[in-house]
């Protein structure tokens, strides 16, 4: 009995998602489609630093980019990516309550992001004239965050989907398998967003 013990005591310890042969599949699935998404981004990042300079006499990048509202933008995001770290976080001690809380608060600062990203939007076609087709810039500069902000939304709706799921089912080797992979596209939409940060927003103020 104290050899069986000793061998379990000595056990590499195994995260709950990894505990069967379908989660393993379907999160290694899951960095393959990550592979995917990264040739997406990469395409869209590389059209418009091409198509940056190509205003056709409409709004520049210098014109239309406020300081402000990118910061904050990148602010909501970045805490919501450390507030969704926290979630998996309590994943690894099966605290079903504490998953669901910084996953709530992961979802509110990414709808204030979403907010913010449709305000200035809006701002720059109303007040601008800055709309998607008015010039390449602004077809490369709409598509890229656009497509990022689109993804955004969908991890808002998919996170909200597996809270209601844990809340009636509590952690599972299946919940803790879609926790563990939301949380993959979560900071994976941050990483993006660094870039876009920079290569969009940053150099767009200068350049």
């Amino acid at each position: 009995m104290s050899s069986v013990a000793s061998n379990q005591s000595n056990k590499p310890y195994e995260p709950l998602e990894y505990s069967t042969e379908d989660g393993r599949l379907r999160i290694l699935g899951f960095w393959i489609f990550l592979g995917a998404e990264i040739v997406l981004f990469s395409c869209l990042f590389a059209t418009y630093l091409v198509v940056h300079s190509h205003t056709a006499g409409g709004p520049t990048s210098k014109e239309l980019y406020d300081v402000k509202e990118f910061m904050i933008e990148t602010f909501l995001l970045l805490i919501s990516s450390f507030t969704c770290g926290l979630g998996t976080h309590e994943l690894r001690r099966h605290n079903a309550k504490g998953i669901i809380i910084w996953l709530i608060i992961t979802l509110l600062l990414g709808l204030g992001f979403i907010y913010m990203e449709v305000n200035e939007f809006v701002k720059y076609a109303t007040e601008e004239g800055a709309t998607v087709g008015r010039s390449a810039f602004l077809s490369g500069f709409f598509v890229l965050v656009g497509t990022h902000g689109a993804h955004v939304s969908l991890g808002i709706l998919w996170m909200t989907s597996i809270i209601i799921q844990l809340a009636k089912r509590g952690v599972t080797a299946v919940t803790a398998r879609k926790v563990f992979i939301v949380g993959l596209y979560w900071h994976f939409l941050d990483v993006v967003w660094i870039f876009i940060f920079t290569a969009v927003y940053l150099t767009g103020m200068v350049l």
